[in-house]
């Protein structure tokens, strides 16, 4: 008979922690909240809204803290200015401090025009998404078919819009309120104040215009703690900043008047200064340059790529094709000149490169721009036999003959 075993005859070994491990659990970093911000989904950099939500989708979700866009204004800048009282209302609507800096208009003037915030969200995009998907069920019941192979073609979406809302909406006919416009704390430089102080230096190759901007905006930056240096217990907030019609000539520049300036290097200088200045610090500044008036082609490219990101207005007034047809429905065309290269290596470019932009009652859009077949061939014809016609009589002196307009070869 086999004797029973006892199993308290050999003890448990206790086991002893092991710590030789070189591997760390991966905690979160704790992100900066600020009111109006958030990280951006591509790149984690902190995002601020441009006050227009087509224009966010279209740089990447918004812009990042840190870094300036360049708006190349339009021929008569209307809309060009339109989009920075955009900027800037949104940064009075998060509660952000703004700095105007202007040689033309006084800051205060500025801010007075500014679009009033639509509260009740009456341009949201899921109710114009809604009316639309509407008006296309409507016109799909009574649709003229051209060919059985279209049918099963998606439509084309010329909206530009993200499923996650950022930014407010703004009723351009109407302007903001006194009691919400001094909510928010600005800052103003106004030239003509400080012309006095204003000295051409010729060791310098930057304007003195141009450095009395940098040394104000570096002594708010530093006073409000903007750089970092204020303490953790003060609540952090972001600084925005506008600076209209850089380059022209209220600024002292000559950029604009010659083939040759003699301060070629004054505008480049400048935004290499204020690029230096944002990069460390709780900014984000967006300038408008009247780039139709600036003679030399590199130059403004040089402009263009000491910004992070670029964008140019090309309006339809004043040009023929404001009376084309084909263009009612729009009020200019937008160029995607530079996009932002942040923590990444290969930035996301947008997806169509044909862009459109018109300016409602409640709202400035931008859209892919999506022009109708041209079926008027015969109109089209005629059309350039009258043309024809009217620069043979022209050039007749006098002469009755005005040609066969309706002769088509």
């Amino acid at each position: 008979m086999a004797a029973p075993t006892n199993s308290r005859t050999n003890p448990p070994v206790e086991r002893l922690p092991c710590n030789t491990t070189s591997f760390q659990k991966k905690t979160r970093s704790k992100l900066i909240s600020i009111p109006g911000t958030r990280p951006s989904v591509q790149n984690g950099q902190l995002i601020v809204s441009t006050g227009v939500t087509s224009l966010d989708y279209l740089i990447g979700g918004g812009l990042a803290v840190g870094t300036v866009l360049l708006i190349e204004e339009d021929r008569y800048d209307s809309y060009s200015r339109m989009l920075l009282k955009y900027f800037l209302a949104e940064g009075v609507v998060c509660g952000h401090e703004l700095f105007v800096a202007s040689a033309q208009d006084h800051p205060d003037d500025i801010l007075q025009e500014l679009p009033a915030p639509i509260l009740d969200d009456l341009a949201s995009p899921k109710q114009v998404e809604g009316m639309a998907s509407r008006q296309g069920d409507q016109d799909s019941s009574d649709l003229l078919k051209i060919a059985w192979r279209y049918q099963n073609l998606p439509k084309v979406q010329t909206a530009l819009a993200s499923s996650s809302r950022f930014g407010h909406y703004y009723d351009v006919s109407k302007t903001m309120e006194p009691e919400v416009r001094q909510t928010a704390k600005c800052h103003s430089f106004y030239l003509p104040e400080h012309s006095a102080q204003a000295r051409s230096n010729d060791k310098s190759p930057m304007l003195e215009s141009y450095l009395a901007v940098l040394r104000s905006l570096q002594e708010t930056i530093h006073k409000d703690g903007y750089d970092g240096a204020s303490p953790q217990s003060k609540t952090r907030n972001i600084l925005r900043i506008g600076l209209p019609s850089l380059g022209s000539a209220l600024w002292g520049d000559d950029i604009c008047c010659h083939d040759n300036p003699q301060h070629r290097h004054a505008l480049t200088t400048f935004l290499y200064g204020l690029r230096s200045l944002l990069r460390s610090s709780l900014c984000v500044a967006v300038a408008t340059v009247p780039s139709h008036l600036i003679q030399s082609r590199a130059l403004m490219g040089r402009v263009t790529r000491l910004c992070d990101t670029a964008v140019a207005l090309e309006s339809f007034r004043g040009s023929e094709r404001e009376t084309n047809p084909l263009y009612k429905d729009y009020h200019g065309l937008l160029h995607v000149r530079q996009v932002p290269h942040l923590n990444c290596l290969v930035s996301k470019l947008p997806d169509h490169k044909d862009l459109a932009f018109k300016l409602k009652r409640k709202q400035f859009t931008i859209e892919r721009l999506h022009l109708p077949p041209d079926l008027s061939e015969t109109v089209s014809r005629v059309s350039r036999g009258e043309l024809a016609g009217a620069a043979m009589a022209g050039s007749a002196c006098g002469s009755a003959t005005s040609g066969n307009k309706h002769l088509d070869f």
